[in-house]
């Protein structure tokens, strides 16, 4: 079985969007470094896309649905994906890629860390999927609640364990 990397909404309008992600450009190099070393071993790469209605600012080939254009993706060569709900597996075809490419874990990186990050490592586990997430490689924006960096820790507390091997991204291997 084998290993791949799963990279949740990197887009124009939420990394970019009027409120910046937490430590964006480190977190951006780390995905970057992740897709690199996903590469060099041959692992499959899924990015999820997320996507509303028609008319909404983040439908379908609107400006802020793109990709963060500073993402090492390759749309010739990475499985790019389009999800509505938080989860990357609700109305999707994902789970069934992955057991076609004979995928049993994943490594998920990406925003938000709170929403779709969150769900989708708890679904994946569901689903019967082992999970990595690199602590360093996802991130959020600040709430009236809480800081991002608090919703961070956070969720690498709360998910590590019992849903996912926690682990720094320079020390993933694929």
């Amino acid at each position: 079985m084998a290993t791949a990397l799963l990279i949740i909404d990197m887009q124009n309008g939420l990394y970019d969007g009027p409120e910046k992600p937490f430590e964006r450009e480190r977190v951006l190099g780390t995905i970057n470094q992740l897709i690199q070393r996903a590469r060099a071993a041959k692992a499959p790469i899924f990015v999820a896309r997320h996507t509303g209605p028609t008319g909404s600012p983040i439908a379908v080939g609107s400006p802020l649905w793109q990709l963060w254009p500073g993402l090492d993706v390759d749309e010739a060569r990475d499985h790019l994906f389009n999800k509505t709900r938080p989860s990357c597996f609700l109305g999707t075809d994902l789970a069934q890629q992955l057991v076609a490419a004979q995928v049993d874990e994943l490594v998920i990186a990406g925003m938000k860390t709170q929403f779709c990050v969150d769900t989708t490592c708890r679904v994946a586990v569901e689903l019967g999927f082992s999970v990595i997430v690199p602590q360093d490689g996802h991130t959020c924006m600040d709430t009236p609640a809480l800081s991002a960096g608090a919703i961070i820790a956070h969720h690498n507390a709360t998910l590590a364990g019992a849903f996912v091997k926690r682990m720094k991204a320079n020390t993933v291997e694929f």
